[in-house]
């Protein structure tokens, strides 16, 4: 097992580690089905000469392709390392999957289950340990989403007689 760390913003860690992570540890094993699984397998890149040991706030298990095997394939050995170009490509993309996943979670407990939005945000919290976003904040960003993507249809204006 070879692992990396890598630097993102504090939420984004905890909810990786919330997610993926294994209660005794803070390494994070992503599942080989998911997406992103495959997008750090992509990031990774040859350690640069002189490079500093990783620091971060998160500790990925590199993934173990078959392709690393085969002829044009990744060895772990030799490719480990993602940058600082790849560790903010990354946490756009996990920006991107927990936010997915709070709107999913706030419009069904709202519409399907009667759940207030507050609760659903506080409910977000604590299943993922996230301790650096607050429920304001959470409810904040739902409702920038929600105005964004459900704008109402300009109404004709109506001339008084």
């Amino acid at each position: 097992m070879i692992t990396t760390k890598i630097t993102i913003e504090n939420y984004l860690a905890e909810y990786l580690i919330g997610k993926y992570g294994t209660p005794d540890s803070k390494v994070v094993r992503l599942p080989s089905d998911l997406d992103l699984y495959h997008f750090v397998y992509d990031l990774l890149q040859k350690r640069p000469a002189g490079c500093p040991v990783d620091s971060g706030n998160l500790e990925l298990v590199l993934p173990e392709r078959r392709e690393a095997h085969l002829p044009g394939g990744k060895p772990l050995a030799t490719y480990n390392y993602i940058g600082e170009r790849g560790a903010k490509i990354l946490s756009r993309k996990i920006n991107t999957m927990m936010r997915a996943e709070l709107h999913d979670l706030f419009d069904e407990n709202k519409h399907v289950y009667g759940i207030d939005y507050i609760n659903s945000a506080w409910y977000f919290l604590r299943k993922y340990c996230i301790e650096s976003l607050s429920v304001e904040a959470l409810l904040k960003d739902y409702q920038r989403w929600r105005r964004k993507m459900r704008r109402k249809t300009s109404v004709r204006e109506y001339k008084h007689r």
